[in-house]
């Protein structure tokens, strides 16, 4: 039973390797995965993660029985790793918590997108805060279906009985869903996509999420055009915004915050500012970003 995989298993770096590999297979089509199927065949045991007086509940799963199931891009040994607590998204949720504390951010009445979730955290958060809609993306559906839905069903476990109960129309304030599928195709059945084309002059507000939520998204470089593309489709007109966490530098695939705030740059349509740094020796510098329309 093939995987798919962005980075080819034979050691080499992917979309910097000049070997000549056959070509990668086409990624599945997306699709939108409900929060009642949740796997019942891996076991997903919980513990407890405290986070700066933030406790959430986070799910373990056994990597050896996720890998065998088709379509999947966990690699070992490369940065793919949905499975994967990841320091950004950590980083992330302090610099929210932060942001909403100092008057920057609100979630309340907000609908928000978390791309390439994994574990979800940074989403469940913005749930927590008060989102009128969380809607979690990874390019995994087994990732949803093994963690995510996991981790949101013991830490949102109100929010979680009514997206079982009703997908698309929950009282409980907050709207979850979940979404499968790579960044150049995922726009084909997110609800909330912008339906004309965006420029830095428009006047009139259209349809998108208000706020972006992304955590270690940018380490290939090849997948970055797809991403910002996506989140061009994506994001509110003209008061959405986008938090980015992520290392300054991903050494050995070539990505990082510098390379891809560089490619914002030439683009002109964004703005971004620095919100956090974090250097505390565990890794290369990692950093919090927020982007937002010009």
């Amino acid at each position: 039973m093939s995987t798919f995989q962005l980075f080819p298993s034979s050691g080499g770096l992917g979309f910097m390797d000049t070997s000549a590999d056959p070509p990668l297979p086409p990624p599945p089509p997306p699709i939108e995965v409900l929060a009642s199927q949740v796997s019942s065949t891996v076991n997903c045991s919980m513990e407890p993660l405290y986070l700066d007086g933030l406790t959430l509940l986070k799910g373990r799963v056994n990597t050896k029985e996720v890998f065998g199931l088709p379509n999947s891009d966990l690699v070992p040994g490369v940065y793919e790793g949905g499975l994967k607590l990841w320091e950004g998204s950590l980083d992330l949720i302090k610099a929210l918590r932060s942001e909403v504390q100092n008057g920057h951010l609100s979630f309340t009445g907000k609908r928000v997108l978390e791309l390439g979730c994994g574990h979800g955290f940074p989403g469940v958060f913005a749930c927590l805060e008060g989102a009128t809609a969380v809607h979690f993306q990874d390019f995994n559906a087994e990732v949803l279906q093994c963690l995510t839905i996991s981790n949101g069903k013991a830490n949102l476990r109100k929010q979680f009985q009514a997206a079982v109960s009703d997908e698309a129309n929950s009282d409980s304030g907050t709207e979850l869903r979940f979404f499968a599928g790579d960044w150049s195709q995922i726009h084909q059945i997110l609800p909330f996509v912008n339906e004309k084309e965006m420029n830095s002059s428009t006047e009139d507000s259209f349809s998108g999420y208000d706020i972006i939520l992304m955590a270690e998204t940018i380490y290939s470089v090849s997948a970055q055009q797809s991403l910002y593309g996506l989140i061009k489709k994506c994001i509110s007109c003209p008061h959405g915004v986008v938090y980015l966490a992520a290392k300054k530098h991903y050494f050995g695939v070539g990505g990082g915050t510098r390379q891809f705030l560089s490619m914002v740059e030439k683009d002109g349509l964004m703005a971004s500012t620095l919100v956090a740094e974090v250097a505390d020796g565990s890794s290369n510098v990692r950093e919090v970003w927020k982007l937002w329309i010009k």
